[in-house]
This record gives C-alpha cells, sequence and structure tokens, in this order.
C-alpha cells in the first residue's frame, strides 16, 4: 500500500498527522526540493504539497510530471488560496477527458 505525505509550513500542514498522514515542515526550497525528490522515491503514491510551497519548488516537482506516481496535489496552505491547486487538477483532467470541464460555465 502506498503512503500519502503533506508538505509545506508547519502550521499548514500540522493537522494532518492526526489523520495518519506523514507530514514534512519545509519553507526552504532548496530542502523542500530534496525531501521531495526523498520522499517520491520511498513508497509514497501521494504527495500534498502547499500552493505556496510549490511555487518555490516548481522544477522539483516539474520532474514528476509525467511519472504516474507520486500524484503530486497543490492544496491551500493557512494564508490562502491562491488557484493554482484547482488549476492543476481542472488541466489533469481536461487531459484525461480531452474537454474542458468548465465548458458551459463561467469560469
Amino acid at each position: 500500500m502506498y503512503k500519502v505525505a503533506v508538505m509545506g509550513d508547519y502550521d499548514s500542514i500540522y493537522g494532518f498527522g492526526a489523520l495518519g498522514l506523514s507530514v514534512f515542515a519545509e519553507t526552504d526550497p532548496e530542502h523542500a526540493s530534496q525531501t521531495l525528490k526523498q520522499i517520491a522515491h520511498s513508497g509514497y503514491g501521494i504527495i500534498y504539497i502547499t500552493e505556496e510551497l510549490a511555487a518555490k519548488i516548481r522544477p522539483a516537482i516539474g520532474e514528476f510530471k509525467d511519472m504516474p506516481l507520486p500524484s503530486i496535489i497543490l492544496i491551500p496552505g493557512v494564508k490562502g488560496n491562491t488557484g493554482d491547486g484547482i488549476k492543476g487538477v481542472k488541466g489533469s483532467v481536461e487531459q484525461a477527458v480531452g474537454s474542458d470541464i468548465l465548458f458551459g460555465s463561467q469560469k
């Protein structure tokens, strides 16, 4: 069975530990990039990353874009939602189904 991890600033992710997820409090982009690479190759199937941290480590995340696992999902942090997470999900669905999922609705 695959494990699930959450990366981001401590205030945004500490509660996920109570749910049984592995938490990795990271704020330094260089260290966060190394941590992402380590956990991605350690049996984690899903890695949630706060949008704020993801913006700082885009090249590291990009290395896993075309790989089936791990699935990297952006989530909002305590500072709010930047919209990057929903854009990523929307793009993935469009790629999978070949259509804009918001077609006909207001964007």
